[in-house]
């Protein structure tokens, strides 16, 4: 166990409507793979030990447990229980043997703790693990952390502190916001059946996953042909205004060397408010929505569904900036809401790519405020668990984000090769975006998908036309 190198004076903090229905999902399992440092393999474990207890200080919720009171409430009470530190080997295994197979290898899935382990148990399991792996020629730093305490901003924002940490870092200007004072703090109790619930997926369903690439290139001609419009060298200058336009919500512009310019062009892909084309009346479509539309069309064309069959391409957004008044930008803990998008087989198959982007443009653009506060009155009315996984067979979940600053973990001796997950949370139909190592607008896809769908996807060449990793 590593404990915080400082005793923790914060408060129990109570989940909020955000936090609570992620107590059926498994902890999240993230994690970097790095070159092996050059001094000894002991030393580096040292290094981290010590680099984690520093920052467990700097987030105490991480070293607490779950609790639930006499009213049902449920908690995090910063206790400083600790989090588990585990140091493996798989030196039979190489940088190579992760990076170079078409598909995500079994392999990877070994380099996390807490496997399939469910966020309910957080009352007496740790709310964070870390696992160090040694491999032949590498390392693998994975995180699996409770998802009733923690979404995507958050975790990225420890790990991001933790690596900074490690490299001697001593000023940090991302301290995580702990505040319980938003309308996502609610009254509603959680009725949760005896031992805790149990997540909403078959788990052991067959399943095929692969990271797509997406070069800055290829997403430029994307975009250009969602918004009906000639993809030129000139649009180079028009992504970067696009980029510089929407630092405003974005709490990553404050890193410093470099890491600011990474954020920028990752940024490129928030596009929530609507852009104006030269006819003053259509709204243009965004990087990332494109690339949705582009991977909804391919996935129902894959999966050969009836024409009139209902499909569903969910997102998850942030909702920190689009609450009045805003939550902080370091708020810590859950603070996201899925949008879910339906449209027939029939229509996101043979309608153009522009329609598509538009039905997922249009519902990202109208969740604002209000719209927020719908989503926590409706949970509020009937307080449930977040039903994750694809019922129909016709669904999407598209999660994470390619704006998440998941390359600037440098711990000292240089930033991550690649970013991978572990089983947590996956079936058939499951998206996660990550940004591409280089970076100024590349974007990865972990996709996941049944054997049979990855293989039509991978045939299909209106969406591996874009494909950089082919």
């Amino acid at each position: 166990m590593v404990f915080p190198d400082q005793t923790s004076t914060l408060g129990d903090l109570k989940l909020s409507v955000s936090d609570l229905p992620m107590l059926s999902c498994h902890y999240i399992q993230k994690g970097g793979l790095f070159t092996k440092p050059s001094f000894p393999i002991q030393s580096l474990i040292s290094l981290l030990k010590t680099g984690l207890s520093q920052t467990l200080t700097r987030f105490p919720p991480l070293a607490g447990r779950l609790i639930t009171d006499k009213d049902g409430y449920i908690h995090i009470t910063c206790n400083d229980a600790g989090v588990n530190f585990i140091h493996a080997t798989a030196t039979e295994v190489s940088v190579r043997d992760i990076l170079s197979p078409t598909h995500v290898p079994e392999s990877v899935k070994e380099f996390f703790t807490l496997d399939r382990t469910v966020s309910y148990t957080g009352h007496h399991n740790p709310i964070l693990a870390v696992q160090v792996t040694e491999l032949k020629d590498g390392v693998f730093i994975g995180c699996a952390v409770n998802h009733a305490v923690i979404d995507g901003t958050s975790l990225w924002n420890f790990f991001n502190t933790f690596a900074e940490v490690c490299r001697g870092g001593k000023s940090f200007s991302r301290k995580p916001d702990f505040t319980r004072e938003s309308i996502l703090i609610s009254q509603a109790v959680l009725q949760l059946p005896e031992g805790g619930p149990k997540v909403t997926f078959n788990v052991n369903e067959p399943l095929a996953e692969r990271i797509f690439s997406f070069s800055r290139e290829a997403i430029l001609k994307l975009k250009a042909r969602t918004n009906n419009k000639k993809w030129t060298q000139n649009d180079d200058v028009a992504a970067v205004v696009e980029i510089l336009g929407k630092q405003s919500n974005n709490p990553y512009n404050t890193n410093n060397n470099g890491a600011r310019v990474t954020a920028i062009f990752e940024n490129w892909f928030n596009n929530c408010k609507p852009q104006i084309t030269e006819d003053k009346t259509t709204a243009e479509i965004s990087s990332f929505q494109s690339l949705c539309a582009l991977l909804w069309k391919a996935v129902t064309r894959a999966r050969k569904l009836p024409e009139a069959k209902t499909t569903t391409f969910r997102m998850a957004v942030n909702c920190r900036h689009r609450l009045e008044p805003k939550l902080d930008a370091y708020y810590f803990g859950n603070a996201i809401q899925s949008i879910p998008t339906y449209a027939s087989a029939g229509d996101v198959a043979s309608r153009d790519l522009r329609w598509c982007a538009e039905q997922l443009n249009e519902n990202v653009k109208a969740h604002g405020s209000d719209r927020v506060r719908e989503c926590v009155e409706d949970w509020e009315k009937n307080p449930r668990v977040f039903p994750l996984g694809n019922f129909d067979g016709a669904s999407m979940t598209m999660g994470s984000s390619p704006r998440f600053p998941m390359y600037d973990n440098d711990f000292g001796w240089g930033r991550p090769l690649a970013v991978r997950s572990g089983r947590a949370n996956k079936f058939d139909g499951k998206i996660s975006a990550f940004p591409g190592r280089d970076g100024a607008g590349t974007v990865d896809l972990e996709v996941v998908l049944s054997p049979e769908t990855m293989a039509g996807l991978e045939s299909d060449l209106e969406f591996m036309q874009y494909v950089s990793n082919k």
